[in-house]
C-alpha cells in the first residue's frame, strides 16, 4: 500500500506539472509520434558523416538543403559538404564538396579549416547563408590555437551557386582572441536582418562570454550593425554553442557552459538579455549536464528545448551525450515540464557494460520541416570504434499542425 508520504509526493509532482502544462498552453499530446531512420550507414564502411544540419528551401517546391563534413577523429573534420532531399528526407542526393569550405594550405604544416556549419533560407533574398567558424590543424591533427578564430560564411544563390569563403568582421577589444557563431541557431528578423549569438573572449582570458549581435545582409555580405549586453561565467571556457529563438513576442537563448549546466536567459528586444538561469525541472530539479549544446524546437502552441542530460542509465556515456531529449518549457518559469521530457533518439549500446562504445549524439540540429513534422538531425560520434558512424534523423509528427509554418 503507498504510504501517505508518497501519495502527498505524488499529487504535489502531478499538480506541479498540470500547472506547469497550463502555463504552456496546451496538453501533453502534441507529439503524435518520432520515427527514427538512418540517412548513411557509416558503420559499415561508408563515410561518417558529423555535423548534419539542415535547412528548408520552399521554391520551387520545398527542398531540405543539409550542410555536413566527414569526421576521422577527434574536431578532426574533412571538407564541408552539400545535400538535398526533393522527398521530405526519404531520399537524399549524394553529399557533395562547397569548394569554398576546402582546408587551406596556411604554410609550416598547418591547414585552416571550416566546421560546425548551419545553413538557414534567407526570405527576402531568397540565398541560403551557411555559416561556421574557421578551426586549424598541424600535420593533419587539430590544434587549438589561442587565437585568430572567427565566423566564416558562404553564401548559396537562388540559381544554385555557392560564393567564396567570407569572414564576418567585429572589430572588438572583447573578441581579440575568439569570436564564433557555431553551431548555434539564429532568426531572420522582418526587415530581413540577421540575429544571431556569439561566444568570444580577448587575449590573456580563458572564458568567453556571450552576446548577440543584429547584423545587416543583402543576399551577400552579413555586417555586424549592434551587439547586445554581455552575459558571463567564469567555469573553464565560459559560455559555448549559444543558440537563438523567438517565441510569444519575446527572445531566448540556450547557452552550454563547462560548470555542468546548461544556461537559458530572455529578452524583449534579442539585445538586452536577463541573468542566466541554469535548467532545472518544473520541481525544481537541476539538469546536470556537461559541455554540451542545447538548440530550441518551435512550436505554434509551445516551444521546446533538445538536449542531453546526465541519468542513471548514460552516467558513463562520455558528457551524457545519449540519448538525446526533448521536453517543453515553461516559457514562464524558464523551466522543464518534466512530463513532457521524451527520447528523440536513443542510446544504441550498452551504456552499462560497454560505455566507451556507446554512440555520443551531441552535434545535433532540430528543424521545422512542415506543419506537420520537424527533425532533428544528428551525426554518431564513436571514438572506439574507428569513428565510423552512422547519420541519422528522427521525424517528429506533430498532433496538431504548427501553424508558424
Amino acid at each position: 500500500m503507498t504510504s501517505p508520504i508518497s501519495r502527498r509526493q505524488f499529487i504535489a509532482t502531478t499538480t506541479a506539472a498540470v500547472t506547469s502544462l497550463a502555463r504552456a498552453g496546451t496538453a501533453p499530446d502534441l507529439v503524435a509520434s518520432i520515427e527514427r531512420r538512418t540517412i548513411w550507414k557509416g558503420r559499415d564502411g561508408g563515410t561518417s558523416w558529423f555535423h548534419p544540419r539542415g535547412c528548408v528551401v520552399p521554391k520551387p517546391k520545398p527542398t531540405v538543403l543539409m550542410t555536413l563534413q566527414p569526421i576521422t577523429g577527434s574536431d578532426n573534420f574533412g571538407q564541408v559538404h552539400w545535400t538535398q532531399s526533393n522527398d521530405l528526407g526519404c531520399t537524399w542526393a549524394k553529399p557533395a564538396p562547397i569548394a569554398a569550405l576546402a582546408r587551406r594550405d596556411i604554410g609550416g604544416g598547418f591547414e585552416e579549416g571550416v566546421c560546425d556549419v548551419v545553413p538557414q533560407f534567407h526570405p527576402p533574398t531568397g540565398t541560403v547563408l551557411a555559416m561556421g567558424h574557421n578551426v586549424y590543424y598541424l600535420n593533419n591533427k587539430l590544434t587549438k590555437p589561442a587565437e585568430d578564430r572567427w565566423p566564416v560564411y558562404v553564401v548559396r544563390s537562388a540559381d544554385g551557386g555557392w560564393s567564396e569563403r567570407m569572414k564576418l568582421v567585429w572589430n572588438d577589444a572583447r573578441a581579440t582572441a575568439i569570436y564564433t557563431s557555431n553551431c548555434g541557431q539564429r532568426l531572420v528578423l522582418e526587415n530581413g536582418d540577421v540575429l544571431l549569438a556569439l561566444s568570444f573572449g580577448p587575449k590573456g582570458r580563458k572564458d568567453r562570454g556571450v552576446t548577440t549581435a543584429r547584423c545587416s545582409f543583402d543576399g551577400h555580405t552579413l555586417a555586424i550593425k549592434e551587439t547586445g549586453s554581455e552575459l558571463r561565467n567564469t567555469a573553464g571556457r565560459g559560455l559555448l554553442e549559444p543558440s537563438l529563438t523567438r517565441w510569444g513576442g519575446r527572445f531566448f537563448l540556450t547557452i552550454r557552459a563547462e560548470d555542468g549546466h546548461g544556461y537559458v536567459t530572455v529578452s524583449d528586444d534579442g539585445l538586452r538579455w536577463a541573468e542566466t538561469k541554469p535548467w532545472t525541472f518544473d520541481d525544481g530539479e537541476v539538469l546536470t549536464m556537461s559541455t554540451t549544446q542545447q538548440h530550441w524546437l518551435e512550436h505554434s502552441e509551445r516551444l521546446h528545448l533538445v538536449y542531453t542530460r546526465k541519468t542513471a542509465e548514460n552516467a558513463k556515456v562520455i558528457r551524457y551525450r545519449a540519448p538525446i531529449f526533448m521536453a517543453v518549457v515553461d516559457t514562464k518559469s524558464l523551466r522543464l515540464v518534466r512530463a513532457t521530457e521524451r527520447v528523440v533518439l536513443p542510446m544504441i549500446g550498452d551504456p552499462a557494460n560497454a560505455p566507451e562504445h556507446v554512440a555520443a549524439m551531441g552535434n545535433f540540429h532540430p528543424i521545422n520541416v512542415t506543419p506537420n513534422e520537424s527533425w532533428v538531425t544528428v551525426g554518431e560520434e564513436r571514438s572506439r570504434d574507428d569513428w565510423r558512424g552512422d547519420t541519422l534523423l528522427a521525424r517528429i509528427r506533430w498532433s496538431r499542425p504548427n501553424r508558424n509554418l
